[in-house]
């Protein structure tokens, strides 16, 4: 089949050879996946968060197995922005594929420095703004979780580069409509959504936490029905592209959420199951336009229905 039958395009002169791209904190830096994955056949890639200055994350344990699912508390363990840049960047241009760099701050000075930094990097096509995170000047509410702190966040993040703009949108919210109508209010490009949904797992044996920082963000296919379903009332509502995530292992999942509104897809948990699932579920995604002889993927995009 043609390439640009597979083709999508996510706003800002962004165009994805295909809809599937990986998620942010579950494939590394793009490098750690060379060896198992043609990065190149990519859509997008979405490489791990990243902060004005290296963190180490949470103590273990922080990664907990359950039914259907993960928690993870990784406490975004990153390298840092000048490590990235200096480090892990030289290998991303070198491949045919958009890089996004997610970014997140303690406050919105740091989300503008970050975006500062990204506007001037070669071989970086956007970026992904994580709101989930706690504002340490607001008593540890998180960005997104305030339909105005999060339209600030990404006014600041506009303001500070001309790049493409998408915004991770977190499902622990009353709303997720509204913090997607003020995001795209304040100059966001796309929305990617779900972020992982707060979760905790306790040891009965021992009475205690299973996760050292004692809650986590759960996500895999036992979030998946609650992620499709924001993502079709977000496309309903937003005039700017939408990216779905959550539970994503099957090109099966990714045709669902395509279906409900999605312009594309971001696999996450599967990357740690299967180190091949973006490639796999690329390849049923090109099955399945050439068998529904499909001129181009994008005739299924919001066709539910209803």
């Amino acid at each position: 089949m043609s390439a640009r039958q597979l083709q999508v395009d996510i706003g800002r002169g962004v165009l994805l050879k295909n809809p599937v791209m990986t998620a942010s904190g579950t494939f590394g830096y793009g490098m750690e996946f060379d060896e198992f994955v043609d990065l190149n056949g990519l859509g997008g890639i979405v490489v791990k968060g990243l902060s004005l200055k290296p963190s180490r994350g949470n103590p273990p344990p922080r990664i907990v197995e359950t039914p259907s699912g993960m928690l993870n508390a990784i406490g975004l363990e990153n390298v840092g922005i000048d490590a990235f840049l200096s480090e892990k960047l030289p290998f991303l241009r070198n491949i045919a594929t958009p890089v996004f760099a997610n970014i997140y701050g303690r406050d919105i000075e740091e989300y503008a420095a970050l975006a500062s930094r990204i506007d001037t990097a070669e071989g970086v096509a956007g970026v992904e703004v994580n709101i989930s995170c706690p504002n340490v000047k607001l008593g540890g509410i998180a960005f997104g979780a305030d339909p105005d702190i999060a339209h600030q966040v990404v006014h600041a993040v506009r303001h500070h580069t001309q790049k493409h703009v998408m915004v991770k949108l977190s499902p622990n919210v009353t709303d997720i409509v509204e913090i997607a109508l003020r995001v795209q209010d304040a100059g966001a490009d796309s929305v990617s959504l779900i972020n992982t949904i707060t979760g905790m797992a306790v040891d009965a044996e021992t009475g205690r936490p299973r996760l050292a920082n004692i809650t986590g963000g759960l996500s895999g296919p036992a979030i998946k029905p609650i992620a499709l379903r924001m993502v079709w009332q977000v496309a309903q509502n937003v005039g700017i592209p939408v990216i779905g995530i959550g539970g994503i292992m099957t090109a099966q999942d990714a045709l669902e959420f395509l279906i409900v509104g999605a312009t594309a897809i971001q696999v996450g948990t599967a990357n740690f199951v299967n180190p091949q699932a973006v490639s796999e579920i690329l390849s049923g995604l090109a099955h399945y336009a050439m068998e529904k002889k499909l001129d181009n993927i994008r005739e299924i995009i919001g066709s539910l229905v209803i």
